[in-house]
C-alpha cells in the first residue's frame, strides 16, 4: 500500500510540476540570474568589520535599465540614472552600527518594470571585548521562591519582578532582609508569565514572556494597574535609559521603545568580534552602557546602546557558585543604586552587592 501511495505522490508532483506554468501569471521578464538586468558583482553574502570600508560593486547587464539604487537597511545609498557597465560605491562600516541587514540592488527599467537582487551584509564589532569579573563586597538574602526576572532601584526602594505561570508577581523588597512587602505587591493574573520590569516616571513597565503585553503600572503607596501595550513576538528583559524603554526578546536584537506607545524607535543588534551574541535576557542601563545577563551562562555582556558592540563580558561564575540553590537556576538579575551593582538569579538564595574588576590573568 505504502509503495502505491508513494507512486501516487510522485506522480501528482509531476503533473503539478508540468500544469503549474499554465496557472501561473506569466514572470516579469529578466526575473532570473541569467537575464537579470543588472546584478551585484558577489555571490555571497558581505562580511565585514566596524570602521571598515568596503566597495559595493554591480553590473548592469541590459541597455533597457533607466535606474539602479542600493538600499541598505531601507536607506537609500546610491542611486544613479541611465547606468551603464559597472556601478560602484563605498560602503561606510559604522554605518548603523554592528549587525545583519538587507542590502538591495534596486532596478528600474525604461518599461517601468522592477527587479531586485538581495544580499545581506554582517558588520562585526572590530573589538576584542574587555574581560572583566564580578567580585562580591556585599551579600544579603535572597527569597528562593522568587523566579527573577527583573531587578530594578527606584527611588532608593528595590523592586523585584518573577515568572512562572500562576506565581508571577511585581513587589518592593527590603534589601537587608530579603522580605517581600505585602503592601506594595501585585501578582499577575495565572495566564501570564512575568518577565523583566523597568519603572520610569512612577510607571513600571512589567513585560510577559509569550502573552505579546507589557503590563503597566502606577506605583505610589501601592502598584495600581494601569493598562498594556501590545507587541509582537516575546518579551525578556527591560530598562530604560532616562527616555526610552530598552527591550530585549532572547535574541541578538534589542528595541528601543517609545514610553508613550510602545512602538519601536530603533533597533539595534549586539555583536561582538566573532559575530552576534544571542540569548540576551535582564537589561540594566547603567552610566551610559547596556548590562545584559545571558542566559543560561555566568556571562554578563557590556554594550554600547548606540553601535550595538560588546565592549566588555563579566564572568559572574563566582556568584552563580555561592548564589545557586538545589535547583541550580541560572543568574538573572542587574540592578544599580547610587553607584552599586546589585546581581542576584532564578530562585537564588543570595542578591550580592558586586564591583565589577578588570580579569587578572
Amino acid at each position: 500500500m505504502k509503495k502505491y501511495l508513494i507512486i501516487g505522490l510522485l506522480l501528482l508532483a509531476a503533473g503539478a510540476y508540468i500544469l503549474a506554468p499554465m496557472f501561473r501569471s506569466k514572470p516579469i521578464e529578466n526575473n532570473t540570474v541569467n537575464e537579470a538586468p543588472a546584478l551585484f558583482d558577489f555571490q555571497e553574502n558581505l562580511i565585514t568589520t566596524y570602521g571598515t570600508n568596503i566597495t559595493i560593486e554591480a553590473s548592469i547587464l541590459s541597455d533597457e535599465v533607466a535606474k539602479v539604487e542600493v538600499v541598505y537597511d531601507d536607506t537609500v545609498l546610491y542611486v544613479k540614472n541611465d547606468p551603464k557597465g559597472k556601478v560602484s560605491l563605498s560602503f561606510d562600516g559604522t554605518y548603523r552600527g554592528v549587525g545583519s541587514r538587507g542590502l538591495d540592488l534596486m532596478v528600474t527599467m525604461k518599461d517601468g518594470r522592477t527587479f531586485v537582487d538581495n544580499r545581506i551584509v554582517r558588520v562585526v564589532s572590530n573589538l576584542q571585548p574587555e574581560k572583566m569579573v564580578a567580585n562580591i563586597k556585599a551579600k544579603y538574602p535572597h527569597n528562593t521562591t522568587s523566579f527573577t526576572q527583573g531587578l530594578e532601584f527606584y527611588n532608593g526602594k528595590l523592586y523585584e519582578s518573577t515568572g512562572q505561570y500562576g506565581s508571577s508577581f511585581i513587589a518592593e523588597v527590603d534589601l537587608t532582609s530579603g522580605k517581600i512587602n505585602e503592601n506594595k505587591k501585585i501578582a499577575l493574573d495565572a495566564t501570564h508569565f512575568g518577565e523583566g520590569i523597568t519603572i520610569l516616571n512612577d510607571v513600571i513597565y512589567q513585560l510577559t514572556w509569550q502573552n505579546q503585553k507589557c503590563l503597566t503600572y502606577d506605583l505610589g503607596e501601592s502598584i495600581i494597574p494601569k493598562g498594556e501595550f501590545p507587541y509582537k513576538g516575546e518579551g525578556w528583559g527591560i530598562t530604560n535609559d532616562g527616555t526610552y524603554l530598552i527591550m530585549s526578546n532572547g535574541t541578538e536584537r534589542i528595541q528601543f521603545k517609545d514610553p508613550n506607545n510602545f512602538l519601536t524607535v530603533r533597533t539595534i543588534e549586539v555583536y561582538d568580534d566573532k559575530g552576534p551574541r544571542l540569548a540576551l535576557n535582564e537589561l540594566e542601563y547603567i552610566d551610559g552602557k547596556l548590562y545584559a545577563n545571558v542566559w543560561q551562562s555566568a556571562e554578563v555582556l557590556v554594550i554600547d546602546p548606540y553601535t550595538g558592540i560588546v565592549t566588555a563580558v563579566v564572568d559572574c561564575s563566582e556568584l552563580v557558585k555561592e548564589g545557586q540553590g538545589i535547583d541550580r537556576e541560572v543568574l538573572n538579575g542587574i540592578a544599580h543604586n547610587q553607584g552599586k551593582v546589585y546581581m542576584t538569579g532564578k530562585n537564588w538564595k543570595q542578591l550580592f552587592e558586586v564591583t565589577i574588576d578588570p580579569l587578572v590573568p
